[in-house]
């Protein structure tokens, strides 16, 4: 396993992070859970990302249990705020109120005295910029935290959190955004954002939710318990990918991944690694032998020519649009 500052801050992470989105609390049992999480440490995974609202709080619960005994200082364990938790209208958002009681209801699930990183994980409409990171700077600053960040924010927000974080004499040194082969809407405005702030990407879907493994052959249904097949989030999220048109250029990847003797999957990781902006590609796994394979992408470097392969392969069906920053313009 090879490590990476979080953006200009002094905390390494590893290239490769554990994340429990769609799988802890869901698709997994806790035992299961914990073999995963084992097999990320075992493989040299320090750093793992969760969310208060994954699986309705059970995610957080489950990581806190798998990672119980594990000394505490050999891990960077993330989470996030924004989603709803519960009925209330506060259970949601990036208020002062719901921020306070949010982060005490993780550590509880973590079982933990703080996190390494609070993430806002969407921008809040409904709430003063300024609230919300006054609301981040006191977390901080009572060791709750020891770091912020955000998830799919755009260039603007990102911005303007950052410039009200060094007002604070705190730092915003992350941002989370989807970004894989086939979706690459931050390069134009936040990856270059981000490398003028010290702002490091932590990136989610680096496979594009497997299609990127090749698993899905175009013309054929999704097979049965895939993600395709999820019905707590997976499927939705996944419907861009499963055009005809997206998936034959896929297939058309798997030679180039052969030709430097490595499966299609562990391509797109290291392609995603290959940008110095990237701090860390989040992957989620249901089985150990799943996350040690991910593991292996770790500290690849690809050739100029491969990428370009690549490039040529997928321009037609590549998104840049910066514009289609996953924002959420309602907490519900």
């Amino acid at each position: 396993m090879e490590y990476r500052r979080l953006g200009r801050s002094g905390m390494y992470v590893s290239e490769i992070a554990y994340g429990n989105w769609l799988t802890h609390g869901s698709q997994i049992e806790d035992d299961t859970a914990a073999q995963c999480v084992h097999a990320a440490l075992d493989a040299g995974i320090s750093t793992f990302d969760t969310a208060d609202a994954y699986a309705e709080t059970r995610a957080e619960a489950a990581l806190g249990l798998a990672l119980s005994g594990v000394r505490r200082e050999s891990v960077e364990i993330l989470t996030k705020v924004y989603f709803p938790t519960g009925p209330g209208k506060n259970d949601r958002g990036l208020s002062r109120k719901h921020i306070m009681e949010a982060i005490h209801g993780s550590l509880r699930r973590l079982k933990t005295d703080y996190v390494d990183l609070y993430q806002a994980h969407r921008f809040d409409y409904e709430t003063p910029l300024e609230e919300t990171m006054q609301a981040f700077a006191d977390i901080v600053r009572a060791g709750k935290a020891h770091y912020i960040g955000v998830s799919e924010w755009t260039v603007d927000e990102i911005r303007s959190a950052a410039a009200l974080a060094k007002e604070l004499n705190i730092e915003l040194v992350s941002n989370q955004p989807q970004y894989n082969m086939l979706w690459r809407v931050v390069e134009p405005e936040i990856i270059p954002a981000s490398e003028e702030l010290g702002i490091g990407q932590i990136v989610w879907s680096p496979l594009a939710q497997g299609v990127l493994t090749g698993k899905y052959p175009p013309g054929k249904g999704a097979p049965a318990g895939s993600r395709a097949t999820d019905q707590n989030g997976g499927k939705d999220t996944m419907a861009r990918w499963l055009g005809d048109d997206v998936l034959t250029r896929v297939q058309r990847l798997q030679p180039l991944a052969a030709s430097v003797g490595i499966p299609l999957g562990t391509l797109a990781l290291a392609w995603v690694l290959q940008n110095p902006n990237v701090s860390t590609a989040v992957v989620g796994a249901s089985k150990p032998e799943q996350i040690k394979e991910n593991a292996k992408a770790a500290g690849l470097t690809l050739e100029d020519a491969l990428l370009k392969e690549i490039d040529e392969i997928l321009e037609p069906v590549i998104e840049r649009d910066p514009r289609k920053v996953d924002s959420c313009h309602s907490r519900a």
